[in-house]
């Protein structure tokens, strides 16, 4: 299938079922966070995944690849990243299994009902507030800092549209990780999976992905810190298999 790309936006390979995704590098591309998200999360056969802050459609389109879930929806409420999701839906034939949905995270409750999905993933805003920030309507600084949505924004909205039992997965930065085991916590979002993720090994994790059970139980499993690099330019083994290579 061909498609037209509009001005400054490129054809990416996924390495994934020769999915491919249309990106604008002037305004944003997803990185290697939201890769290992998608490596991280768990769908099972005949789940409804929602993936809030969509972007252009990354999460959505390899866990379409990796999981046997039955749908997935990407909520994003950027105009232009949405518009270039869901044509890298249509360029992968993907459309009776992914949906793009133009919306505020903040409204997701609103947007699809209570308890109306399985799973619900989400590579959020890391930074606080606009501190050091030139323009706050710029898509990367609204797809860097919590200019649009909070943490409390993303967990009270998981909560609400996930179903009873339903899974949350989210990477994030460890600099907040106090701070997001309470959010989570505080609406019923318990913590039960964690992964530090360290760019080389003798160097200070610089992600955690985390994942959360809808009125679960106390009890958090720490899985052993993943490496991304065995040198530089170097991936470890984990990394190649995550990334499809």
């Amino acid at each position: 299938m061909t498609i037209n790309l509009r001005e400054n936006e490129r054809l990416d390979e996924l390495q994934r079922n020769g999915y491919r995704i249309i990106q604008n590098p002037k305004k944003f591309c997803f990185g290697m966070d939201a890769v290992l998200l998608s490596g991280f999360a768990k769908a099972g056969r005949g789940d409804k995944v929602l993936d809030m802050g969509t972007g252009t459609g990354i999460i959505p389109i390899l866990m379409e690849a990796k999981t046997e879930a039955a749908h997935l929806t990407g909520l994003e409420i950027q105009e232009e990243s949405a518009d270039m999701a869901r044509r890298s839906v249509e360029l992968n034939r993907l459309q009776d299994k992914i949906r793009i949905v133009q919306g505020d995270i903040k409204e997701a409750g609103t947007l699809f009902g209570a308890a109306s999905f399985d799973v619900v993933t989400c590579n959020p805003p890391y930074m606080i507030g606009q501190h050091g920030i030139k323009n706050p309507d710029a898509p990367k600084a609204i797809a860097r800092h919590e200019i649009l949505c909070t943490l409390g924004d993303v967990a009270a909205q998981a909560a609400k549209v996930l179903k009873p039992g339903g899974n949350f997965y989210m990477v994030h930065r460890p600099f907040r990780l106090a701070e997001i085991m309470v959010v989570l916590r505080e609406y019923r979002l318990e913590p039960k999976r964690m992964q530090l993720v360290h760019p080389f090994v003798d160097r200070e994790p610089n992600m955690v992905l985390i994942e959360a059970n809808r009125g679960g139980r106390p009890r958090m499993t720490v899985e052993r810190p993943l490496i991304i690099y065995r040198e530089p330019g170097v991936y470890m083994p984990e990394i190649y298999e995550i990334y499809g290579y």
